[in-house]
């Protein structure tokens, strides 16, 4: 059985804020604290250790109390980028990732995850929302779990210029983990958005 102790949570704060006019993400409030340390509270009680991968304001980030890394690739490369550095730093034999922008995320979600690892002998964890109407379900690549082991074929993928979480995903057995409540996965791209997750949350 894989315990929390055994898990590493990274928290993926590295993006470039792009659709928010550039601002860092991570950074602004949500319910009156920063949407990250959401993400720190909320993931903290499900795994053993914790990191957070930024590339600014890292004296802000740092002032959580957790370890702080940037990114191992240049130029903003996206979040295999984060899945590198949180490989590259983890002292367990798993890894798990979560985005600073969705505050909301299961309180069971590694438990989960790491049961349907078990189960299926699989080596990389994806969280899904449960298709409309019964249809496929949509794949949230960024809340995903993986054995560390993988870290040498995620170096060499990205080493190759490769960038897509499921690209390289897809050259390892990989399992999807359903679940039920979609707005748990509602993310805040822009301020707009930001604005209405506030409104919507309980």
């Amino acid at each position: 059985m894989i315990e929390p102790k055994d898990i590493t949570g990274l928290i993926l704060a590295g993006g470039r804020g792009s659709r928010m006019g550039g601002i860092d993400k991570g950074l602004q409030n949500f319910r009156g604290m920063p949407l990250v340390m959401h993400a720190v509270l909320r993931l903290g009680p499900q795994v053993g250790e914790l990191l957070v991968n930024a590339n600014r304001n890292l004296g802000a980030y740092e002032s959580l109390g957790v370890p702080v890394w940037p990114d191992a690739l240049p130029d903003f490369a996206g979040p295999l980028a984060g899945f590198l550095t949180g490989l590259e730093q983890c002292q367990t034999p798993w890894l798990v990732t979560v985005p600073c922008d969705t505050p909301l995320f299961p309180a069971d979600l590694v438990p989960r995850m790491a049961q349907a690892l078990e189960a299926q002998d699989a080596e990389i964890a994806m969280a899904a929302t449960r298709g409309a109407d019964g249809g496929e379900p949509q794949v949230q690549p960024v809340f995903c779990m993986m054995k560390t082991a993988l870290m040498e074929s995620l170096m060499q993928f990205t080493q190759e210029g490769g960038r897509k979480i499921d690209l390289w995903t897809a050259q390892h057995r990989c399992v999807v983990v359903p679940f039920d409540d979609e707005r748990a996965f509602s993310n805040a791209n822009t301020l707009a958005e930001l604005q209405a997750l506030e409104r919507q949350a309980d």
